[in-house]
């Protein structure tokens, strides 16, 4: 019962920021980085959906020690929050924008919630992702989009889900290949589609926009991300630690940004091959290439702090 009242007050809480952030402070109150665009109520429904969506997953493995949330917990959750919407703002600018159907930048930041989600457990990696990315977006403020938000939340999540697992090492191979299922079939929707538009293009001379493709590097860089994830799972086939935390993360990322994509199709009208090329390509690429590179960096450095501390 305590891990089910834990599990369920954090959904509660993301719901709460996410009502109080967009209908009191961005309608209510008029400010106007706390607003979201076109279809409000949608995006909102995506939101909740997400939430049934980690409820569903929580529920179906809630007698799992990995759902506990007690003091250390809700401490990690607001460390997390706190450093992802931190780093988010840093570098969600227009200095680090990719090639993209709308607003997509390189987000390094990424690497926090699936590290806190795999060292802290799933429900501080969704709630890190979730919450950190919606004060993340305000603090930037381009606006909200909570289906993104919750999105992100989802990566979170998955990366933690390794805790379920008594031997982390079987699920790592039907998980990799799972993502590469996954990779080749957005590799082959991007082959198909090699002119969507990249509309952050902008032709000073003759004031355009729009008017040149999402760049190839965009477009395979998901393909990228995956080889070095291969790479780390296998040169640190003897770290566990490392390789779930790449692999899982993986997954979580490939899953989470395919989630808003996809919600973008009714949200902002967009068809199915415009979700894929233009947004989840665009996002979830780079987000893997960081994934690979970073999250080994931060496993490191928190095995160290715990060896020093006699953890």
């Amino acid at each position: 019962m305590k891990k089910i009242v834990g599990v369920v007050v954090a959904l509660l809480v993301i719901l709460a920021v996410v009502i109080l952030s967009v209908v009191v402070l961005g309608n209510m109150m008029g400010i106007e980085r706390f607003q979201t665009g076109e279809n409000p109520l949608l995006r909102f429904g995506f939101v909740v959906l997400g939430g049934l969506i980690a409820l569903g997953v929580f529920l179906a493995t809630k007698e799992n020690k990995a759902w506990e949330v007690g003091t250390r917990q809700v401490v990690w959750m607001a460390i997390g929050a706190a450093l992802y919407a931190v780093f988010s703002w840093l570098f969600n600018g227009t200095v680090f924008v990719v090639p993209s159907l709308s607003q997509v930048s390189l987000r390094p930041a990424i690497a926090i919630p699936m590290f806190f989600g795999y060292a802290f457990g799933p429900v501080v990696g969704f709630f890190s992702g979730a919450v950190g990315n919606m004060f993340g977006d305000a603090l930037t403020g381009f606006g909200l989009s909570p289906q993104w938000s919750i999105a992100n939340g989802l990566v979170g999540m998955i990366a933690g889900l390794p805790a379920l697992f008594s031997d982390k090492k079987k699920s790592l191979n039907t998980v990799l290949i799972v993502g590469g299922l996954l990779t080749i079939i957005g590799l082959v929707i991007w082959y198909l589609n090699r002119t969507m538009p990249n509309m952050l293009f902008f032709d000073v001379a003759n004031n355009i926009f729009g008017d040149a493709p999402i760049s190839a590097l965009a477009g395979i860089s998901l393909l990228i991300g995956f080889v070095l994830v291969l790479v780390v799972r296998f040169v640190f086939a003897k770290d566990l630690d490392i390789a779930a935390a790449v692999t899982w993360s993986m997954l979580g990322n490939i899953l989470g940004i395919g989630f808003a994509a996809i919600a973008d199709i009714w949200v902002n009208g967009y068809s199915p091959a415009l979700a894929i090329v233009g947004e989840f390509l665009p996002a979830a690429g780079p987000n893997l290439i960081f994934a690979a590179v970073l999250v080994p960096l931060l496993v490191v450095a928190y095995a160290a702090v715990q060896k020093q501390s006699g953890r």
